[in-house]
């Protein structure tokens, strides 16, 4: 298959870009600036592309078979503290994209298309999510390290997940754990749905590795076509 890849460069892109070649898929990696791209490994094309740019976005997708996104408003952060500020700056950004890449779509009625979200709109109860609540939210950001202004960035990505909700495109939409981290490729994890997948000690957790061989499986497999999915340990 020929794979595409909005955000290569970033934690979880990369290990997805390494996933894809190893299981003999050609990737074609998208970026704001190519120039800053040295690549020397066969079956990896680089490409710029704009998610802001509904043409640059169609052009993108011609030829590919499945699109990975996982854009990220902070994806070209210098560090965590800029990510964040980034990432909260203008919170609709995130459904703004996922509108632009539904509408792209329209040219390209077999392409599927795979979104990494957040985990913030996984269910905490039914029908109530941790976007949609206050305290709880913040005592999570807390506990993750992050600050409590990150919650205008969970609930960005809620509202994304619910525009694509609204489509009847070939879309899959990947909310990984709550705490998503470099570590090992161990193959060794749970798929769940609109809830969390915990680990014996209650904790939502993946590796950037496992995550990695999630999102090949479904490009290869898919289970989750207009529908959300989790992954944990």
């Amino acid at each position: 298959m020929n794979i595409g890849i909005i955000g290569a460069t970033g934690n979880i892109g990369q290990r997805t870009l390494i996933e894809a070649l190893n299981r003999g898929h050609h990737v074609t990696a998208f970026t704001r600036n190519i120039s800053l791209i040295s690549e020397e490994r066969k079956n990896v094309s680089w490409k710029e592309a704009d998610v802001f740019d509904l043409n640059s976005i169609a052009a993108a997708m011609e030829g590919l078979d499945v699109l990975i996104s996982l854009y990220q408003p902070g994806n070209a952060s210098k560090d965590m503290a800029d990510t964040v500020r980034q990432s909260v700056q203008t919170p609709t950004v995130y459904a703004t994209v996922a509108g632009n890449l539904l509408k792209a779509m329209a040219q390209y009625p077999a392409l599927r298309l795979i979104v990494v979200g957040g985990a913030g709109s996984l269910e905490i109860e039914p029908g109530r999510t941790l976007a949609d609540t206050t305290e709880e939210l913040h005592a999570t950001l807390e506990e993750l390290g992050l600050p409590r202004e990150y919650a205008l960035a969970v609930r960005g990505h809620r509202d994304a997940l619910n525009t694509y909700r609204l489509s009847n495109r070939r879309w899959t939409y990947l909310s990984p754990a709550e705490n998503i981290y470099p570590g090992e490729r161990t193959g060794r994890f749970r798929l769940g749905g609109d809830q969390p997948v915990r680990d014996a000690d209650g904790k939502s957790r993946i590796s950037f590795e496992d995550c990695a061989i999630a999102l090949i499986d479904e490009a290869e497999l898919p289970q989750f076509v207009q529908r959300r999915f989790t992954i944990g340990y």
